[in-house]
């Protein structure tokens, strides 16, 4: 008999990864994030079964790795002496700077180098290693920095990045990495001043398994791998996800209708029993009614449906931006998320807020942002200011790492909050001058 090889990859690859902005996440019922499509893309090239566990904490996957329950830790460990003992870094590694993050344009002057900072005000969570730089820094300068700590309990990193979009706040601090990804939502912030040295950072394997380090490590350095690393770069870290830059034309009510696709909204609408002119504000929201739109996750169409999404309620992708079809699957969608919701929401009126919400962002969320209303003592049956505040919660690692409560990890919610705020916003506009 011949004797099996200890140094092949196995059959299955066993890993595992953590939920973030960036490593690992659920979007509109679609597995999404950097790390993520990377390893399965390792995994496609390699002819293996991908079987992938969620860590609740960086510290949580090392054992794992050291116990033998996983092959791979598929997020970026930082490579420190911390660690040295205990995984063996591979692939490409990362390189992330702690950055300033501030408004490209403001009174009290843009920000060239860290002296600079001195007089004015930085605000960063408490105790984190922001915090810390921000002090060594201050003591560095001599003084002069005034650094407001903020309670992680009330405010986490992606609020402080959007609270100076707003103007809020003058300044934060975060790492780079994080600071690119929130760019693509706030296009105003200029994050190019680095305040720190370099942070390295990699994949990892438990130590006895250089052998599969060499392994991922060669596989990364081939051109095809770099070509994907390449474009899940810009997709996650580059494109525009605001939206905005793709709307081509205001919404002109006083001509008596609402887009050029009234009558679909209506037919379908009515087989569900929803009012139409909700679902034509949906419609606005997600494309402008730009038929040819694809956004930065990959939804397309009047509706942006999700091509994984669009084909298990029958839609082929090649039919996905066809204008009948896919406001047709858009309709069954909802009636789908209705009938999810009605034993949840008792109120219609106010439970359609809910689907809206959940046509968003996928119904999982919407489902723990339940859960976290009802253990944080929201009104689990109200959108507005109670579950909406409950969703926003599924940033903050202390709620997402929280399995009694969510089931399906981190979501940035502040953009499905905007999403419902801006459907009935225009919905409320239309009710008062479209006709139903």
């Amino acid at each position: 008999m011949a004797e099996s090889n200890p140094y092949a990859i196995p059959d299955t690859l066993k890993v595992v990864t953590l939920y973030s902005p960036t490593s690992y996440f659920i979007y509109r019922e679609v597995t999404m994030g950097y790390d993520y499509d990377l390893v399965k893309r390792l995994a496609q090239d390699k002819g293996l079964v991908l079987r992938l566990d969620v860590a609740s904490s960086l510290q949580r996957a090392i054992e794992m790795l050291d116990s033998g329950k996983v092959d791979l830790i598929a997020y970026e460990v930082p490579i420190t002496g911390e660690y040295k003992n205990k995984i063996v870094p591979c692939g490409i590694e990362s390189i992330t700077h702690q950055v300033l993050v501030q408004p490209k344009k403001t009174d009290q002057g843009y920000i060239k180098d860290v002296t600079q900072l001195v007089g004015r005000t930085v605000y960063v969570e408490q105790d984190s290693k922001y915090h810390h730089r921000m002090q060594n820094l201050n003591e560095e300068l001599g003084g002069g920095i005034e650094i407001v700590p903020i309670d992680r309990d009330t405010l986490i990193t992606e609020d402080l990045i959007a609270m100076v979009s707003r103007k809020e706040i003058p300044l934060t601090v975060v790492d780079s990495d994080i600071a690119r990804l929130n760019k693509t939502f706030f296009t105003d912030l200029d994050i190019t001043l680095q305040i720190s040295f370099a942070q390295r950072a990699a994949w990892g394997v438990a130590p006895g398994k250089e052998w599969l380090a060499d392994s991922i490590s060669e596989w990364m350095a081939g051109e095809q791998p770099r070509k994907t690393r390449d474009s899940l770069l810009k997709r996650y870290f580059e494109k525009s996800k605001s939206g905005s830059s793709h709307f081509h034309f205001a919404l002109d009510l006083s001509r008596g209708y609402i887009s050029p696709f009234d009558n679909l909204f209506k037919k379908y609408a009515a087989q569900i029993g929803w009012d139409w002119r909700l679902l034509a504000s949906q419609g606005y929201c997600e494309s402008h009614f730009d038929s040819t739109r694809v956004s930065w996750a990959g939804a397309r169409g009047v509706m942006q449906l999700m091509p994984s999404i669009a084909k298990s309620y029958g839609l082929n992708e090649d039919y996905i931006t066809n204008n009948q079809q896919n406001i047709l699957v858009a309709t069954k969608i909802v009636k789908s998320l209705s009938k999810i919701l009605t034993p949840k929401i008792s109120d219609p009126d106010e439970r359609n807020k809910f689907i809206v919400a959940a046509y968003n962002s996928g119904i999982a969320h919407i489902l723990d942002a339940i859960r976290i209303a009802h253990k944080y003592g929201l009104n689990p049956e109200k959108w507005d200011g109670e579950v909406e505040n409950a969703l926003l919660m599924k940033s903050n690692p202390a709620v997402y790492n929280d399995p009694t409560i969510c089931k399906y990890g981190y979501f940035r919610g502040r953009q499905t909050c905007e999403y419902v705020r801006q459907v009935y916003k225009l919905y409320n506009d239309v009710l008062t001058q479209i006709p139903n």
